[in-house]
């Protein structure tokens, strides 16, 4: 029989629908049925596309002897991190500090009366095994302990609530130079240390890496750090380089086997990158082809008619419809007897010369593609690819590919190919937002019309669909909308929109009349994330509206960076654009309050976030250029990571080509190509 999941909007929910568990979605109907009946609330935090959520789903999650013990003793609370990743942040920043390490799935243990957490952790097998106790075990213990000794359990939770408050509490700090040069050669250092295994994008580090790059550290080589982050990228595993796409991560250090879901934001971030590294001059024929390829993937399995995109694709697909079970990467996967089967001699053998291919497989006797360089791939390999694609799809169109939307349709679907993994079709506001960056970046270095049509479309989706009652909305569910929107969406939007408005001048001479003005849109969300979200006492912004933040345990100010930005730094660096794209100096002073605010975290936890360093370089070092349409034409193609373009040809004084102003002040007018980049350069490196 069905629990209350069942009807829920959550794909990752429904995916917990038929447990024995009887499961309640977050809400103030579950917690005050937890306090009525004095029961911990047993609180349960993953996403549709996380392997390990999925793997004790089937395990503990399905188990009767432990669903009757958590349903007599416990009250089952399942989230989906992807719509509420305010609960999410609270309770994984708790988990860390009570083991030292986080993950998903996030099992975490509250006392009813104020939903404080007192123990937790991730997967949790049915069995003792792998160095973790049973789950079923687990659950004995904390019912005793909650029963006969709550003092040691508010010990705990004492220690834990004042951590969390204490984390949000942060003093002013000077913004120094020294401060952004440290931050940004920490990322630096990060991203080129050699570490043994998984191997994550790490994008908000590989960003202020980019920023660093014209510092010239001497420790570290920031360009050559930033350049091999790209080709592990465009070259490696982690990449579809049949279909494209990238993956979420790879298990090893050689960036060989992922771990194969693919999300949207990572892909996002990922596109906007290697779109950055080609204009700092670093134009690896792979990168072109990765961000081409992935939009093609975007375009045909990730993006709805109304012109969003989809959230994320599932690592595990089925082989066969009669199978219990999903199993890992076999969408993606290939046998060498299937390739010995498909291709030619000579086309498997251009292949192997392209890309690591052995007779036993590097993946559990299956292979995965990893390139060997990255130079243009031949006509022949991109002929082997081709044949591939093919058979895994069942065709060699570019046509929608519709989505398998669950494990059932999944499997009694006839596809004519390969059975493809689910795929989440929620609209996720931050995530799209992610995406249309790195498409409009890409169609501003190389002006592939598509890329700005489908970064148009989804933002135009968004402006019209997400705001009720004049208040921005989250998520959208085939026309639904749900949840309020959180400071990841308006940051990610805003600054969305503004890549849009300044990728886009070029072409605004002959746009048609009812041409979106992405910087009056952009103004105007600001304009609702400041009322209802700004932190007029501390600086910075909350992660929720202040009338959405009634059943969080702290209202959270994020700063930390994690597989996306942290929503202040994106914020900060936005209002830093504004203020050069309006003259509005009240972005400005807002952006140095916020900057402050963070400073002392900046300075003792420099890992922590890269994306309020990069807002940093913003702050010190923006630069904003006036000149025509022509003149920024030719300049958007470059790396100038802290300037922003506004067209005023009819402005500049006689013979003037451009006006390069910093701050409050303006250089001479440029009367030159050569004087408008010395000018260029100086200012985005004023204070090294």
């Amino acid at each position: 029989m069905p629990n209350r999941l069942l009807n829920t909007q959550s794909l990752y929910l429904r995916k917990h629908a038929h447990n024995p568990i009887n499961w309640w979605a977050w809400g103030e109907d579950a917690i005050e049925t937890a306090r009525r009946e004095n029961k911990i609330i047993f609180l349960s935090i993953g996403y549709s596309s996380c392997h390990w959520c999925t793997v004790m789903e089937g395990e503990a999650f399905s188990d009767e002897t432990i669903a009757a013990y958590l349903n007599e003793n416990f009250l089952p609370i399942k989230v989906d991190r992807e719509e509420r990743p305010d609960l999410d942040s609270i309770y994984m920043q708790a988990l860390q500090m009570m083991t030292g390490q986080g993950g998903w799935p996030l099992n975490i243990f509250l006392t009813p009366d104020d939903l404080t957490p007192f123990y937790g952790g991730t997967y949790f097998p049915i069995d003792p095994k792998y160095g973790r106790p049973g789950f079923l075990q687990i659950l004995q213990t904390l019912r005793r302990l909650y029963d006969s000794d709550r003092a040691k359990i508010d010990a705990v939770k004492s220690e834990v609530l004042t951590n969390l408050q204490n984390s949000v509490l942060l003093p002013v700090q000077a913004l120094s130079d020294e401060l952004l040069r440290n931050g940004l050669e920490y990322s630096t250092g990060i991203l080129s240390a050699q570490m043994p295994g998984t191997r994550f994008p790490m994008i908000p580090y590989s960003d202020a890496v980019l920023h660093a790059v014209r510092f010239n550290f001497e420790r570290y080589d920031a360009r050559e750090a930033a350049t091999q982050r790209g080709l592990d990228l465009a070259l490696g595993g982690i990449f579809d380089h049949v279909a494209g796409g990238f993956h979420r991560y790879t298990v090893d250090a050689t960036w060989t086997v992922p771990h194969f879901e693919k999300m949207l934001y990572d892909n996002g971030q990922i596109v906007e990158y290697l779109a950055n590294l080609w204009a700092l001059g670093v134009q690896e024929p792979a990168f072109a082809r990765a961000i081409a390829k992935t939009a093609q993937w975007l375009k045909r399995e990730m993006t709805a008619s109304e012109g969003y995109f989809y959230a994320a694709q599932d690592a595990d697909s089925f082989i066969t419809p009669e199978e219990a079970e999903p199993e890992e990467g076999a969408f993606y996967v290939w046998q060498y007897s299937e390739l010995q089967a498909l291709l030619t001699s000579e086309e498997l053998a251009e292949l192997s010369e392209q890309f690591s291919i052995e007779g036993d497989g590097n993946f559990e006797g299956k292979i995965v593609l990893q390139r060997q360089n990255s130079a243009q791939l031949s006509d022949l390999a991109e002929t082997a690819l081709s044949k591939l694609f093919i058979a895994r799809y069942g065709t060699s169109g570019t046509d929608p590919f519709p989505p398998a939307r669950n494990a059932e349709a999944a499997k009694s679907i006839a596809w004519s190919g390969r059975i493809p993994a689910v795929t989440d079709t929620k609209m996720i506001v931050a995530w799209n937002s992610l995406m249309i960056s790195g498409l409009a970046r890409s169609y501003a270095v190389f002006r592939e019309l598509e890329y700005l049509e489908l970064a148009s479309q989804a933002a135009d989706f968004i402006l019209q669909n997400q705001w009720i009652n004049q208040r921005f909305y989250r998520l959208n569910y085939d026309d639904q909308v749900e949840l309020l929107a959180q400071s990841e969406d308006f940051a990610l939007f805003i600054k969305a929109l503004l890549d849009l408005h300044q990728a886009t001048r070029s072409i605004r001479s002959n746009a048609p009349e009812n041409q979106t003005d992405w910087l009056a849109e952009a103004i105007r969300v600001q304009d609702e994330f400041d009322e209802y979200l700004w932190s007029v006492e501390l600086g910075g912004y909350y992660n929720t509206a202040k009338d959405a933040s009634r059943d969080l345990l702290i209202r959270e100010r994020s700063y930390a960076d994690n597989a996306t930005p942290a929503a202040n730094g994106i914020a900060i660096a936005n209002l830093v654009r504004l203020s050069l794209l309006t003259e509005n100096l009240d972005y400005f002073d807002r952006a140095e309050q916020a900057l402050q605010a963070f400073a002392s975290v900046m300075e003792q936890s420099p890992s922590a976030c890269p994306s309020l360093f990069v807002a940093l370089d913003w702050f010190r070092n923006q630069t904003l250029v006036q000149s025509s349409i022509e003149q920024i034409t030719l300049l958007e193609v470059q790396y100038l990571p802290t300037t922003a373009f506004r067209v005023a040809a009819d402005t500049l004084p006689e013979n003037a080509i451009a006006l390069v102003c910093q701050g409050l002040s303006c250089k001479e007018p440029a009367l030159s190509q050569a004087q408008m980049m010395t000018q260029l350069q100086q200012s985005q490196a004023r204070s090294h």
